[in-house]
């Protein structure tokens, strides 16, 4: 008896609306510097100039993940933790530089 490998078909990108917060949730560890910098980019030509980006608390691993792309990114003026009451240190906060 033979049996055929099943083959995944690629998946179509997913569109994702542009908001005024990213929750980063879903997406897994090595995604997330491709998709702060592609969602900073979209949100900046979008016209936002605030940002907020939800990474949760735990270990702070994505925590300083998400800074390490914020402290690199050409689009990003200046980043910090949320207030209390927008997260905390679960997100952070990032004003987007003026489209040139």
């Amino acid at each position: 008896m033979w049996y055929a490998a099943a083959v995944a078909e690629p998946e179509d990108p997913v569109v994702v609306p542009i908001e005024d917060a990213l929750d980063l949730h879903a997406f897994r560890p090595a995604e997330i510097p491709s998709v702060v910098e592609s969602y900073l980019e979209a949100a900046r030509e979008a016209g936002f100039t605030e940002v907020r980006l939800i990474h949760g608390k735990g270990r702070g691993v994505q925590r300083a993940q998400v800074h390490r792309v914020l402290a690199a990114s050409p689009h990003v003026d200046r980043f910090g933790d949320a207030p209390p009451e927008r997260g905390g240190w679960g997100a952070s906060v990032a004003w987007l530089k003026p489209r040139a």
